[in-house]
């Protein structure tokens, strides 16, 4: 049994830094590296994709990454666990193999390749047998929407991707798993965690927690004294050091940039969470109040002290649907009197669109600058040198949106004076996809995990 084990963040969104996966193995000795590709939307777009070339439906960035990172798979050993599959897992698999063939490390490359997550084939058989798949925040259920949807994805724990390494792939692919459980089900793997080891797999899911995010761990969007930040060009990406009994530290590789620290590991722990005392994910709801961190050298935060307890028998799904179109146009106007132009312009495109009869479920106005932050709270600003109008609309009649797109050009010559900023031109339609978060039945999700090489 290894004394340390050592999981390395290297993304923590699809679009991430390219290049940190390459930095993270070369940095410096990991035993694994964790890549997080997966958003709430990103699911809807892979979906689209894979409608549009069923090939398709994955990150494709994930193949240049592990082109990056091939030799230290196929020569030291590092093992790779990455949700790139998306709505495609075996694709992003087949893309991956190909991609190591070519590099002549085929031979050495075991992916394994976990599904059962994708309920979209589903979706009508399990509505049929009971499974109301209501909106979590309005109650509601799906069948108000079922024709409009274009993805359900069940978010899986660990169980999956221990199962992965265990038959030996050192490249896991899964589609909608947990970001935490990315980092988690290696140290369960290596440690033989139980599934009802509750306060070590909780420790295992504060650490995913921790470094899904990539580099907003160390020193990346960081508050806190955020101008002392050194060298944010060169920021190292977040390493766990994970113990058998469930402690670890958070660090980052020397001579990077960025900084490690009791505040930086602090501001990540309260994102996006709700009651600290139950962090619920498909393996243990953990208790982020008993979460004790500690000052362990520098740019090394240890993190002891978590307790856990079972999950729910309930998985979470996430749902995108077909909402309708927007568009979103943009003015800039100068001092003197930026905000009282603004709003002129505002009434002006507001009246207009009234005398043309376009109808819109939504109208949006924000005036950058003054109020898009922090909105009435903001106090006035008589004399701000410049003001962004941004004007939005929103309908399921995509010709109303279009017609809107043709009415904020004129305002350069027939609006407010002092105006800039159009250079992009005449605003794009694009389609609204909508979150539809969801509750189902463990029992009805069933994972598989295959292996390919």
């Amino acid at each position: 049994m290894k004394q340390v084990v050592r999981v390395a963040g290297g993304q923590g969104f699809w679009g991430d830094d390219i290049d940190a996966p390459r930095r993270q193995v070369e940095g410096g000795p990991v035993d694994y590296l964790m890549l997080d590709y997966l958003a709430e939307v990103t699911m809807s777009i892979l979906q689209k994709q894979k409608e549009r070339d069923p090939s398709l439906g994955y990150a494709r960035d994930f193949v240049g990454a592990m082109e990056s990172v091939l030799p230290a798979v196929t020569d030291r050993g590092v093992r790779v666990i990455a949700n790139a599959g998306g709505v495609n897992p075996p694709a992003c698999a087949e893309a991956v193999r190909a991609m190591a063939a070519k590099k002549g490390g085929g031979a050495k490359v075991r992916i394994g390749v976990v599904t059962g997550d994708d309920l979209l084939p589903r979706l009508d058989e399990l509505m049929a047998a009971g499974h109301a798949l209501d909106n979590m925040d309005t109650g509601e259920p799906l069948s108000t929407v079922r024709e409009r949807v274009l993805s359900a994805n069940a978010y899986i724990g660990s169980t999956p991707i221990v199962e992965a390494l265990s038959k030996g792939a050192n490249i896991a692919i899964t589609g909608r798993s947990t970001d935490t459980a990315l980092t988690m089900a290696p140290i369960r793997f290596e440690y033989g965690w139980k599934a009802d080891d509750w306060d070590r797999l909780a420790a295992g899911i504060v650490a995913g927690h921790i470094i899904e995010c990539g580099a907003q761990c160390s020193g990346g969007n960081c508050l806190y004294e955020w101008q002392s930040i050194p060298d944010l060009a060169n920021v190292g990406y977040p390493i766990v050091e994970a113990a058998a009994d469930g402690s670890f530290v958070v660090t980052k590789h020397p001579n990077t940039g960025g900084r490690v620290s009791i505040q930086t590991v602090k501001e990540q722990l309260v994102y996006e969470m709700g009651d600290p005392h139950s962090y619920i994910t498909p393996d243990v709801v953990a208790d982020f109040a008993t979460i004790q961190l500690s000052g362990d050298g520098e740019n090394r935060v240890r993190v002891s002290g978590i307790k856990g307890r079972p999950p729910t028998d309930k998985l979470k799904v996430s749902i995108a649907y077909k909402a309708g179109y927007k568009a979103v146009g943009s003015l800039v106007y100068a001092w003197p009197d930026a905000i009282e132009k603004s709003k002129a312009a505002d009434g002006i495109l507001r009246a207009r669109l009234q005398r043309l009869g376009l109808q819109f479920e939504k109208i949006l106005t924000e005036f950058v600058g003054v109020d898009s932050t922090h909105g009435r709270l903001a106090g006035d600003h008589a004399d701000a040198p410049e003001v962004q109008l941004r004007f939005g609309v929103r309908s399921n009649d995509r010709a109303a949106v279009e017609r809107f797109t043709r009415e904020i050009a004129p305002l350069v010559l027939n609006g407010p004076p002092s105006v800039t900023g159009f250079a992009g031109g005449r605003p794009k339609v694009e389609e609204i996809v909508a979150y539809w978060p969801a509750l189902i039945d463990k029992g009805v999700v069933k994972t598989k995990v295959e292996i390919v090489s």
